[in-house]
C-alpha cells in the first residue's frame, strides 16, 4: 500500500462501517430483511462505489455508466446503503423506510417502472441466479452497442458490467447456463463477484455443495481470481486486475467473506443470512464504533469523501460528453438511431403494418412460417429489434436474414454487431439474458423456443412482466396439433399458463394477417412483454375476413371476424389455428351466427366496456369457444351457459389431425355443440 492509498483505505474502512450500520438499523427497524450479505460484503461495496465503478448519481441513466447488478437480491440493503452514500437520489428517509409500502427501498431491488423508481437499480433481482443472467444480458447488450455505435475516431461505449452473487445464485442452474454463454461468447466486459461465505440459509454450504467453483468457471472459459473479500486491498487489486485483463474472457472474483461480519453473535453462521442479527443491534453498533444516540449514522468523513468522489466522477462524465458530442456531429445517422433507441422511439403499430405487404392469399402456411416472413419486414423497419433462439431457429423460424449473428468473433460466422442470438439449449438463461438486454435499454430483444418449453424460462418471463420490459417471445408448436412427438411436446396448458401472468400480453394469431397484427402490437407496446404463439401445422388463410380487419383486430385483442346477417342468436369464439373451424362452422349454422376472433385475452380486456359489449353483446348467451388447449379461461367469455371445445387432458402420439379429431377440435363438433345450446 502506497502512502497515497493509506487515507483512501482509511476512509473506505469508515464508509464500510457506515454501510454496515445503515443495514443493521434499517433491518432492525422493520424486523425484516437479510443482514448477512450487506455486512459481509461491505468492503466490496466500498471499493466499488468508492473507487472502481464509473457513474454519475445525478444522471443514473448515463449511457456509458458501469452497470451493477445485485444478483443476490435478498441482500438489498447492500445496494441501498451504497446508493445513498454515493449520492444518488435515495435520501436517508428512504433508507429508513426499508421494506415499507411505497418506499424506494423494497424488499428486493426493483428496476424503475410505474410502481417503483429507485435510481441506480439496473435489474429486478430476487429469484436467485437470475441476476447472473441479467448481467450477462447487459454485457452482451453493451458489446452489441459498442460494435454498432463506436467508430475508430470516437469510442462512446466502453464500460463494465459488475454483478454480485452468492452461493444460492451459483447453485441455481440458470447461472451455469448464463455463465456458459458468457464464457463462450467472450464477454470480457463482465465481472462477477462471488460472495463465497460458505453459508446458505439452512446450513453451512458444505452440507449441500462440494464443487470447486474456480475450476468450474475456468472450464467455462472465465478468468478466476480468489481473494479475501473483507480485505480492502485485496478487493482493490482484484477489481483492478479484472478490468485490465482484456483477454476475451469474463472474470469471476471469488471473494471469501464472513457473512454478517460485525455482529459477533451470528457472523459466519447460517443464522446471519436473515434478520437474526436484529437482536444484537445495540452491541453490534457499539462494537463497530457507531454512536449509540445516532441511528442510521453516516460519518462526516464518509460524506466528505463521497462529495469529492461525485465531483471527480462528474469531471469524467463531462469529458465523455465532449467525445459523445463530437461523435454525434461526425455520425448524424448513427446518432439518430441511438437517440431513437434511448427514447424508445419506434414505429407505431400502423407504421409497422404499412411496412408489411399483404400475404399471398393463395398460401396456407403455419403461423410460424408466416411469422418468419413478417419478421423480415419488421427487422428492416426496426433496426433495434433482435432475435434469438434456444437452438431451434430451423423450427421456430425466427432468424433475421442479412443482419449477422451475435457472438465471439473468434467463432466463424459471429460478430458482436450481429442481431441473431444463438442461446444454445438454455431457455432459462435465454429468458434472463433477454431481460438483461431489455434493461440495457437500446434494443427490443426477442427469443424463441417451443411453447411447451417456455416453462423453463417462466421465472424470467414473470420478472419481465413485473419489470414492464419490452421483450418478445416467439413460442411455436403451440398445441396438440404438434402430433407425433406426443404429449411431452404438446403444450395443452401452456397458453393458458402464460395468460394468467399479470402484464404479459399473449397473442395467438390465426393466419398471416393476424400474425402481422401481432408483430405490430409487440413493437408498439413499450411497457411490457409480448408472447407470440405460433402453430407448427399449416392453417387456412382466412380470406373471408378483410385484411385490414384481421390486422387491426389483433390490436383490439378480439374482433368480429364474421358478422351475422340475421338477428344474432349464437357467438362462436376462437383463436389461432382453431379460428378456421369456427368460421367454417358459422357457414353451416346460418346467418344468425357471429364469429369472434380472440387472439389476445389481455389486449381485449383492456378495451372499453362499450367496445367489449359491441363484440360480445351480453344479451347473447349461446356461445361456443374453440381452442386446442385447456378450457378453463375461456369461460369468462362464454359464461356458465356457454361451452368450450378443447382438451383438459394431455395429448398422445399420433398425426396431428388424428389427435384433433379424437378431442373433437373440428368444425363438426362446433356445429353440434352450438346446436345443443
Amino acid at each position: 500500500m502506497t502512502a497515497t492509498e493509506t487515507p483512501l483505505y482509511t476512509v473506505l474502512e469508515t464508509a464500510a462501517r457506515d454501510s454496515r450500520g445503515l443495514a443493521i438499523d434499517s433491518i432492525s427497524s422493520c424486523h425484516s430483511g437479510h443482514m448477512g450479505l450487506p455486512l459481509g460484503c461491505a468492503e466490496i461495496g466500498a471499493q466499488l462505489w468508492g473507487k472502481h465503478l464509473s457513474y454519475n448519481p445525478d444522471d443514473p441513466l448515463w449511457l456509458n455508466r458501469d452497470r451493477f447488478v445485485l444478483s443476490a437480491g435478498h441482500g438489498s440493503m447492500f445496494i441501498y446503503s451504497w446508493l445513498h452514500l454515493s449520492g444518488y437520489d435515495l435520501p436517508l428517509e428512504e433508507v429508513k423506510n426499508f421494506r415499507r409500502h411505497h418506499s424506494k427501498t423494497p424488499g428486493h431491488p426493483e428496476f424503475p417502472s410505474s410502481q417503483h423508481n429507485t435510481p441506480g437499480i439496473e435489474a429486478t433481482t430476487g429469484p436467485l441466479g437470475a441476476g447472473v443472467g441479467n448481467a450477462v444480458g447487459l454485457a452482451a447488450a453493451a458489446k452489441l452497442a459498442a460494435a454498432t455505435y463506436n467508430t475508430p475516431e470516437h469510442k462512446i461505449i466502453d464500460h463494465f458490467v459488475v454483478a454480485l452473487c452468492g452461493d444460492g445464485c451459483l447453485q441455481e442452474g440458470v447461472s451455469f447456463e448464463a455463465a456458459s454463454f458468457a464464457g463462450h461468447e467472450g464477454l470480457d466486459n463482465l465481472i462477477l463477484i462471488y460472495d463465497s461465505n460458505d453459508v446458505t440459509l439452512d446450513k453451512m454450504a458444505d452440507f449441500t455443495q462440494s464443487e470447486n467453483t474456480a475450476q468450474r468457471f475456468t472450464a467455462l472459459g472465465w478468468n478466476t481470481i480468489t481473494i479475501d473479500g473483507n480485505d480492502l486491498s485485496a478487493v482493490d487489486k482484484a477489481l483492478t486486475d479484472a478490468k485490465a485483463l482484456k483477454n476475451g474472457k469474463p472474470t469471476i472474483i471469488i471473494a471469501k467473506t464472513i457473512i454478517g461480519k460485525g455482529v459477533a453473535e451470528i457472523e459466519g453462521t447460517s443464522a446471519a443470512h436473515g434478520e437474526a442479527g436484529v437482536a444484537y443491534q445495540k452491541t453490534a453498533r457499539a462494537a463497530l464504533g457507531l454512536p449509540a444516540d445516532d441511528l442510521w449514522h453516516v460519518s462526516p468523513e464518509t460524506k466528505k469523501f463521497f462529495s469529492a468522489k461525485k465531483a471527480e466522477l462528474k469531471g469524467k462524465y463531462d469529458d465523455w460528453f465532449k467525445t459523445y458530442n463530437a461523435w454525434k456531429a461526425a455520425n448524424p445517422a448513427l446518432a439518430t438511431q441511438l437517440e431513437n433507441a434511448k427514447a424508445k422511439k419506434y414505429p407505431t403499430a400502423s407504421e409497422v403494418l404499412a411496412a408489411i405487404p399483404e400475404y399471398d392469399p393463395k398460401k396456407n402456411v403455419a403461423t410460424r412460417q408466416s411469422g418468419s416472413d413478417v419478421l423480415q419486414h419488421v427487422a428492416k423497419l426496426v433496426p433495434q429489434f433482435l432475435s434469438g433462439s434456444a437452438d431451434l431457429h430451423g423450427s421456430t423460424k425466427n432468424y433475421i436474414n442479412g443482419v449477422g449473428n451475435f457472438g465471439n468473433p473468434k467463432t466463424k460466422g459471429k460478430e458482436y454487431k450481429g442481431r441473431n442470438f444463438y442461446f444454445g439449449i438454455r431457455e432459462h438463461a435465454m429468458g434472463t439474458i433477454l431481460n438483461g438486454i431489455a434493461y440495457y435499454g437500446l434494443n427490443i430483444p426477442s427469443g424463441a423456443t417451443f411453447l411447451v418449453f417456455c416453462d423453463y424460462m417462466r421465472a424470467a418471463l414473470r420478472v419481465a412482466a413485473l419489470s414492464e420490459l419490452q421483450v418478445g417471445y416467439i413460442l411455436t408448436h403451440d398445441s396438440v396439433g404438434v402430433g407425433e412427438d406426443g404429449p411431452t411436446h404438446q403444450p395443452v396448458e401452456a397458453t393458458s399458463g402464460l395468460r394468467i401472468i399479470p402484464h404479459l400480453d399473449v397473442i395467438r394469431p390465426a393466419d398471416p394477417e393476424e400474425v402481422a397484427g401481432a408483430f405490430a402490437s409487440l413493437i408498439d407496446r413499450k411497457d411490457g412483454p409480448t408472447a407470440l404463439i405460433f402453430s407448427r401445422q399449416n392453417v387456412r388463410t382466412l380470406n373471408e375476413i378483410p385484411v385490414a380487419e384481421r390486422r387491426n383486430g389483433v390490436l383490439k385483442g378480439a374482433y368480429v371476424a364474421v358478422k351475422e346477417t340475421a338477428p344474432l342468436t349464437h357467438i362462436l369464439l376462437g383463436s389461432g389455428s382453431e379460428l378456421q373451424w369456427a368460421v367454417d362452422a358459422a357457414k353451416e349454422l346460418g346467418p344468425s351466427v357471429r364469429v369472434v376472433s380472440v387472439p389476445s385475452f389481455e389486449i381485449f380486456d383492456r378495451q372499453s366496456a362499450e367496445y367489449k359489449e359491441s363484440v360480445l353483446p351480453s344479451s347473447v348467451t349461446k356461445r361456443v369457444a374453440i381452442e386446442a388447449g385447456v378450457t378453463g379461461l375461456w369461460y369468462k367469455y362464454v359464461g356458465l351457459n356457454g361451452k368450450v371445445i378443447g382438451t383438459d387432458k394431455f395429448g398422445f402420439s399420433a398425426p396431428g389431425d388424428t389427435v384433433m379429431k379424437e378431442f373433437g377440435i373440428n368444425t363438426g363438433n362446433v356445429v353440434t355443440t352450438a346446436k345443443s345450446l
